[in-house]
């Protein structure tokens, strides 16, 4: 009945999305062709696309070593993805977070269990961004997740202490500067051994380095991170 009257969206047209054989697609199957999934050859750190098969690892993991374990993502940033995004943060589109969270479990199901994270994490915003925007984009699709894995959810443990400025604008030296400081931890956490942070988008993953710094400090053994999307690597 819900569906019924509130049919839920595609994320990329936002259109009803269409049954087929009796199953509702995540993605209308015309919407396909402005998004690009992510495939082998990957980075086997952060899991950003390579064009090389001989590399095991893009420019950025190369050059800099990163705190957290490994990370995957389910799309290249193309212009698709991003509208959607886009969309999901600022035009209130919070449905879009079971579908997106249905894609990350169907592509990376296996190998988060292979992970065996004690816990699923949003990568935090501060109280301020909260209260304007009224929700945390990472918080509904790292909510979604832990049911659809049975994965145990925690968005209170993790929190940002202080507004910091958008990343997508700052150069590596200015995005480590940033996010300086950038994150606490409000309780113990070290009962958990392995934690998977979820965050939409993965650049540099300077962001993702910040919280798992910070989960390692205070105890936690192992941090993996899953996000939508990702830049190509090289």
């Amino acid at each position: 009945m819900k569906d019924i009257l509130f049919p839920p969206a595609c994320p990329i047209c936002s259109n009803p999305r269409p049954v087929i054989d009796n199953r509702k697609m995540n993605i209308c199957p015309w919407c396909l062709k402005y998004i690009t999934y992510i495939k082998e050859p990957a980075c086997l750190k952060c899991g950003k696309a390579l064009e090389d098969d001989n590399r095991e690892y893009c420019k950025d993991c190369t050059d800099k070593q990163h705190l957290f374990n490994q990370a995957v993502s389910v799309y290249e940033y193309s212009e698709g993805i991003k509208q959607s995004i886009y969309n999901f943060k600022y035009h209130n589109k919070r449905e879009y977070a079971e579908v997106y969270a249905d894609e990350i479990s169907g592509r990376y199901g296996d190998v988060i269990n292979m992970w065996q994270p004690d816990v699923i994490m949003p990568v935090p915003i501060h109280v301020s961004k909260l209260k304007s925007r009224g929700y945390n984009q990472a918080g509904l699709i790292a909510e979604s997740l832990s049911k659809k894995l049975d994965i145990e959810y925690n968005e209170h443990s993790l929190i940002r202490t202080r507004a910091t400025s958008p990343m997508k604008d700052l150069n590596d030296i200015q995005r480590t500067k940033n996010l300086q400081k950038a994150f606490k931890i409000a309780d113990n956490v070290i009962i958990y051994n392995k934690v998977l942070i979820v965050d939409d988008i993965y650049t540099t993953g300077t962001t993702i380095d910040a919280c798992a710094e910070c989960l390692k400090r205070a105890g936690v053994k192992e941090v993996y991170a899953v996000t939508l999307c990702v830049g190509r690597g090289f």
